[in-house]
């Protein structure tokens, strides 16, 4: 039943955050707010609105390892496993803002979340406030300075005319899908832990970050197989800062979050950063600007050894 339960939550997280994503764009559309205030704002929230409810409900819970497991792995699941299997089908260029921006953003993100839990092993509040008080300059900078990079969000995001009743609709399923979803899928990653017998942020590292990632990975994937543009590095990277910056910001605005399993804060996070290091150095040696095969493959090695290790 526990895996049924976490199919169940991530099948519901999904298709809850893809009717919120279309609900909230149809709103926005309405309000005649402009594509790259709907892509920085309303777009980046509403796709990392699985990880966030997810996070939340799981500190409210107590279980923090959840909370913090999930943006940590899903953050690693990005960067080597969606991005190993998109580069592995397809070579991708590397824009000019990755190395100018993107990367370094990230790379600030990270750090202060290390900083942040490594020597009280709690995020607080007036942490989680600085967290989402950098978010909301770097959204202002990127719609003030960098309108043309922030439309790359809304390539995959459709922005017809919909009717009233039926944003109403995709809302309230959304909404329903999320509560569900985030209802079964932790009580499924509980109760499969306590029948293993390991940790909850084993699960989360794990089973529960790689199905937070399916959206990007099949996306990725189709986009490969119709021969159109595969899902970009800068919004992989995007997604680790809103996921750092936003989720666990938010999270723990409502709900310190706690580490309780110290492997978080002694392997975990160590490979958050190690990963973000290597997409660097990836990228720049020994062609620049491009990801291919072999830059693939040492990504997919990345991510079976972090697996590996953890099961360990």
């Amino acid at each position: 039943m526990a895996l049924l339960f976490i199919v169940l939550g991530l099948t519901l997280l999904i298709f809850g955050g893809d009717w919120l994503l279309k609900g909230s764009v149809a709103i926005s559309t309405k309000l005649n707010l402009s594509r790259v205030v709907i892509g920085m704002t309303v777009v980046s929230f509403a796709t990392s609105a699985p990880e966030l409810i997810v996070s939340v409900r799981s500190a409210l819970d107590g279980f923090s390892d959840i909370a913090l497991g999930n943006v940590i792995g899903s953050n690693i699941a990005n960067l080597a496993l969606v991005l190993g299997v998109t580069v592995c089908l397809s070579s991708i260029q590397i824009q000019s803002s990755f190395y100018k921006l993107d990367w370094p953003i990230m790379m600030i993100s990270s750090v202060l979340l290390y900083v942040f839990i490594f020597k009280d092993h709690e995020l607080d509040s007036y942490e989680g406030i600085i967290l989402f008080g950098f978010l909301i300059v770097f959204l202002i900078y990127l719609i003030k300075f960098q309108k043309n990079k922030t439309l790359e969000v809304m390539e995959d995001v459709e922005t017809e005319d919909i009717s009233s009743a039926k944003t109403s609709i995709y809302l309230i399923l959304g909404g329903v899908g999320l509560w569900g979803g985030s209802e079964l899928l932790i009580n499924g990653a509980v109760d499969l832990a306590s029948k293993l017998g390991i940790s909850e942020r084993i699960i989360a590292v794990t089973v529960v970050s790689v199905g937070t990632s399916i959206p990007e990975l099949a996306a990725s994937v189709i986009a490969i197989l119709k021969n159109e543009k595969a899902i970009s590095l800068g919004n992989l990277v995007g997604s680790n800062i809103f996921n750092i910056l936003a989720v666990l910001g938010i999270t723990s605005l409502i709900h310190p979050v706690k580490v309780n399993d110290l492997q978080i804060v002694t392997n975990d996070i160590y490979w958050m950063l190690f990963i973000a290091l290597l997409i660097l150095l990836l990228s720049l040696l020994p062609k620049t600007k491009h990801l291919g095969l072999k830059e693939g493959i040492v990504l997919l090695a990345s991510y079976i050894s972090f697996v590996v290790i953890t099961l360990n």
